[in-house]
């Protein structure tokens, strides 16, 4: 695997998209009704003054692109946790999150008594302030939860993963939400090689951004002040995928079933009959590729 996240971590300091990720999960849990993504500890990660702060008001992370970013945020982990329930049914127990930031999924995973071991992937800076956030908050690190610090300037996935005790022979579930669009096109498509050499039942579920040709005018100026923000953070959007194209391309990989239901289809499946209104735009979609 080739120097992927790196992009992202500025020289190693942890992503403030990371964070921002992390606080509309937690406004999820005080503003949506019904809650797509129950998540008990979006609120306690973040630290007793943030979640203080988002307590009094959450309605400050409640504008129109907040709202569109969240919608898509709790869709597309429900989606990713959607398939490892399936995997883990299907008998597979090794669960990787590639680019885990401040996910909460190993500190609340429902399969723990099943055996899944949860391998989160991520630069060694990020995680100790992920260990931080952990420790600050009165969250335990479970037995079951595996950090996989990785420098992408010097190791691969597959080494850091054998060395963290990733049985490379058995199958894996990844997932891989929020990065891709960071990364150029090229690197992507590594990483899902990558994922693609493992054994039969493995799969991964991640998210990619449509080109804007895909959107409406105004969805289209929305998200280019979105782009311009993220930009002015040291981020900016490398990718971009045509649907159609990069189906093609996954199968070309190896990957025998892509499932790539569309924002119309994702919102009738996590988003619909709702009071409030809450609903994914066009920008980003899904996918879950199997081995």
């Amino acid at each position: 695997m080739p120097s992927n996240f790196k992009n992202i971590l500025h020289g190693g300091e942890p992503s403030r998209t990371a964070l921002s990720t992390a606080s509309l999960r937690a406004v999820h849990q005080l503003l949506d009704e019904p809650i797509v993504l129950s998540d008990p500890i979006a609120l306690r990660i973040l630290g007793p003054e943030t979640e203080a702060a988002l307590r009094r008001d959450p309605f400050s992370m409640n504008d129109p692109l907040s709202r569109g970013s969240r919608a898509i945020l709790v869709a597309r982990s429900r989606f990713a946790e959607d398939e490892l329930a399936r995997a883990v049914a299907q008998g597979i127990r090794q669960y990787v999150v590639l680019g885990a930031g401040l996910d909460t999924f190993a500190y609340r995973n429902p399969h723990v008594e099943t055996g899944v071991r949860v391998f989160e992937v991520d630069h060694e800076s990020t995680q100790q302030w992920k260990r931080q956030c952990l420790e600050t908050a009165g969250i335990a690190l479970p037995d079951s939860v595996t950090f996989v610090p990785v420098d992408f300037e010097h190791d691969t996935l597959a080494e850091r993963l054998a060395v963290a005790g990733f049985h490379a022979d058995q199958p894996a579930c990844f997932c891989w939400m929020g990065v891709t669009v960071y990364l150029t096109p090229q690197a992507v498509l590594d990483t899902l090689s990558f994922v693609a050499s493992q054994p039969v039942g493995s799969s991964i579920t991640f998210d990619y951004r449509v080109p804007a040709s895909h959107l409406g005018p105004v969805e289209r100026f929305v998200v280019d002040l979105a782009e311009k923000e993220i930009a002015a953070l040291g981020e900016p959007w490398l990718s971009s995928f045509e649907p159609e194209h990069l189906q093609q391309q996954l199968r070309e990989l190896g990957f025998r079933h892509v499932e790539d239901p569309g924002p119309e289809a994702i919102n009738s499946r996590y988003l619909s009959r709702r009071k409030d209104g809450l609903q994914s735009g066009s920008l980003w979609r899904c996918v879950c590729a199997r081995v």
